[in-house]
């Protein structure tokens, strides 16, 4: 049989696979195209918004590029593929497996093993995640209007169902790297309404079984009086809320200092009674950035950076990674080891950067030279000073 016969009797078993609901997933491999970055194309069924589709995931060395076709497209793409780019093709099925290969001399040869039992195919968009906060029985989520009574969470909600649960997902491994039982003491700076603060809560008592206190500090008092009034509803006799500035809190022994979207120099302030109050973990994410950006503008150094400086959103770019370098510094300075990375948080502020402290009694710190480190980038920088360090008063 020639190679164009095999392909089309296996462009058939596809097509007719759909029908059946016997088609899982198809894996392509060994490509030998002209993509320097394209390694393997996965294949499987899904459907989004009632329609069926071929979802794509190629996989490149750096990032996976995922695509949606229609039923008849998809097919024609991946018999497009077998015949030219990729030399094997693996099909799999309720009933079998199907291997399609190509050889050394360019031959196509089919080689078929039965399945005595496979997995349903489900056709989901997305796969199922698990949550850590379930919404069945959470009357705090039904307050703040994220659920109806019976645990569905609202459709206008859904987004922020997924931050608070993201959030949970962020936090639960650096809490579990705190040592047991010292975990008692924690406070959300800015709580704002509170939803991180009464999952949270909840997460850390209801799940982890810690006996945490928790407190919300917020400026606005009829969100203090919300969030009390919720807390006591739902039997959060751990969990409170205060009224006033992060910078006038009283910060004492703290475990675990959040702070989440304090715009400007609020970041610092929280950082500071996180410092001051010893906290084994510290986790803020950065909202604005203006101190940093007004003196770099001022300063106007001149260095190899400064073609970037001349460009406004360059600019901000550049002043969001010097401030919050200088702050993970700060935080070493103190004995924290320090880590920032990025992570997806909600339709209106898509991408953010988290800065997480977490207390290293042993880490060896030599002081000094951060000092140092922290003066040359000033000095390169034409920065005068950083609102963090007036704060803790090297």
């Amino acid at each position: 049989m020639s190679n164009q016969s095999i392909l089309q009797e296996f462009h058939k078993q596809l097509a007719d696979s759909i029908p059946a609901n016997s088609f899982i997933k198809i894996s392509l491999g060994n490509y030998q195209g002209n993509d320097k970055e394209l390694k393997n194309v996965y294949v499987r069924r899904i459907k989004i918004k009632k329609v069926e589709m071929l979802s794509f995931t190629y996989r490149n060395k750096t990032r996976d590029i995922v695509k949606n076709f229609s039923i008849e497209d998809g097919l024609t793409r991946i018999s497009h593929f077998i015949s030219n780019d990729f030399r094997i093709c693996t099909f799999f099925s309720t009933e079998k497996e199907v291997i399609v290969e190509h050889d050394k001399k360019g031959v196509i040869t089919v080689r078929e093993r039965l399945i005595k039992t496979a997995a349903p195919v489900v056709l989901t968009h997305d796969k199922e995640k698990k949550r850590l906060i379930q919404p069945a029985g959470k009357n705090y989520l039904q307050e703040l209007n994220i659920t109806d009574a019976t645990g569905t969470v609202y459709k206008n909600a859904q987004d922020k169902y997924k931050q608070i649960n993201q959030y949970v997902a962020l936090l639960d491994p650096l809490i579990r790297t705190l040592p047991a039982g010292k975990f008692k003491k924690v406070v959300d700076m800015g709580s704002g309404k509170g939803y991180l603060t009464f999952a949270l809560y909840d997460y850390l008592v209801n799940v982890l079984k810690i006996e945490a206190q928790v407190t919300g500090v917020e400026y606005r008092q009829d969100l203090v009086d919300l969030c009390n009034k919720i807390a006591s509803k739902s039997n959060f006799k751990g969990l409170d809320f205060v009224q006033g500035t992060i910078e006038d809190y009283a910060a004492e022994e703290i475990n675990l200092l959040i702070a989440l979207h304090a715009c400007d120099t609020a970041t610092d302030d929280a950082i500071y009674k996180g410092i001051k109050g010893n906290a084994e973990l510290i986790v803020v994410a950065p909202c604005c950035h203006k101190q940093i950006r007004r003196q770099i503008e001022k300063g106007k150094a001149i260095n190899e950076l400064d073609f970037l400086t001349k460009y406004g959103i360059f600019l901000e770019r550049q002043a969001e990674m010097v401030t919050d370098g200088i702050r993970a510094l700060i935080l070493e300075y103190f004995g924290y080891k320090t880590k920032v990375f990025e992570f997806i948080s909600d339709a209106h502020t898509p991408k953010n950067v988290l800065v997480v402290g977490v207390k290293n009694k042993e880490q060896a710190v030599d002081k000094e030279e951060i000092l140092e480190k922290i003066k040359r980038i000033k000095e390169y920088f034409g920065i005068e000073y950083h609102h963090l360090e007036t704060l803790v008063k090297f």
